[in-house]
């Protein structure tokens, strides 16, 4: 459940990609399902994705070898294009992600609400972990 105070974490990149690009990636079922897992065992099978305010967005997560999965889901509280995305998760969880273009490069930071099941660093460190599968992903396609 989310709190009244949650702890914030915030993990980054800076893609070597136009916003454009980075943007396409971030938020198309077809690139999520590309890049969205902490590790090389883990796979997004499935996304669907509304982006707008008030839409919804469910990704699908697996092991896989089958043993384990989850839906991560959540609707949007507010979306401009190539700047900002805002959602709260299923659990009242609150994410918060902005895009900056630096020229030939985009900076995505992501600030999220920790949950309180497993250490923060361990959520840092998945989040991370998926934030640089979607740095390499986007740079190499």
């Amino acid at each position: 459940m989310g709190t009244s105070n949650p702890t914030k974490v915030t993990v980054e990149a800076v893609v070597q990609a136009p916003i454009e690009k980075v943007w396409n990636c971030w938020t198309e079922p077809e690139h999520i399902t590309k890049w969205n897992q902490a590790s090389e065992d883990w796979h997004a099978p499935r996304a669907e994705n509304d982006l707008r305010a008030g839409g919804k967005f469910l990704t699908r997560m697996e092991a896989k070898d089958g043993s384990m999965g989850f839906d991560m889901g959540g609707v949007y509280d507010e979306v401009k294009t190539h700047e900002l995305i805002s959602y709260t998760m299923g659990d009242g969880r609150r994410v918060d992600i902005t895009f900056t273009a630096q020229g030939s490069e985009t900076k995505v930071v992501e600030t999220f609400d920790a949950e309180s099941t497993h250490p923060v660093e361990v959520q840092q460190a998945g989040w991370q972990a998926i934030m640089n599968n979607f740095k390499k992903y986007t740079e190499e396609s």
